[in-house]
């Protein structure tokens, strides 16, 4: 029995430091960060409509970011800015098949008074085309907003896996009608990449 508590206690000092993780590095100014992730969901009912597409959908996307300034900010707070450009595919099924396809902007802050464990907040914006004919919106062009919750987990000190809940709200911002416009509740996992 003490042999493998002795084991034990070895395996924990071993793997001690690597397991310690500097944020301040990974997260530092100018850094870049390459992410590649995907989800789905279906379609909500925040207005209440009586009648609605139901919608499934699934995406991906392909992000390329920057990490503009220092990380700031006090306490639980302390954190570090993420901006960048985003591909994204949206397939949608259930009451249609139809896609969207566009260039979408995202900005994150990560929370970094966890160490490994990230959380991070986040809001997206994006433009794109559409075949979605539907009773919420009837056009060749839309727009997706999201806003979303998620937490990192640093496998290495540059690469990290993520999953998250992610709101998207659909709409052609009145350009054509209809647009009585609608929200999913996705969930969405990731992969990113931290270049120093």
């Amino acid at each position: 029995m003490t042999t493998l508590a002795a084991a034990l206690v070895l395996l924990v000092l071993a793997v001690s430091p690597a397991l310690a993780f500097d944020a301040n590095q990974t997260f530092k100014q100018g850094n870049t960060v390459l992410s590649i992730e995907g989800g789905g969901g279906t379609q909500s009912n925040l207005q209440g409509h009586r009648v609605q597409t139901d919608l499934d959908a699934w995406y991906i996307g392909l992000r390329y970011s920057l990490l503009p300034l220092q990380p700031a900010g006090p306490s639980i707070l302390r954190g570090s800015l993420e901006l960048g450009l985003e591909p994204t595919y949206v397939n949608y099924s259930g009451g249609r098949d139809a896609y969207w396809a566009g260039l979408s902007a995202r900005g994150r802050w990560h929370f970094l008074s966890l160490g490994r464990v990230v959380p991070y907040v986040e809001l997206g914006a994006g433009a794109g085309g559409t075949d979605l004919r539907a009773i919420e919106i009837d056009s060749s062009f839309a727009f997706l907003l999201s806003v979303g919750v998620g937490a990192s987990f640093f496998i290495t000190d540059q690469a990290a896996i993520y999953a998250g809940y992610r709101m998207l709200h659909v709409s052609n911002g009145n350009t054509d009608r209809p647009n009585r416009g609608f929200e999913l509740d996705t969930g969405v996992v990731g992969f990113s990449y931290y270049f120093k």
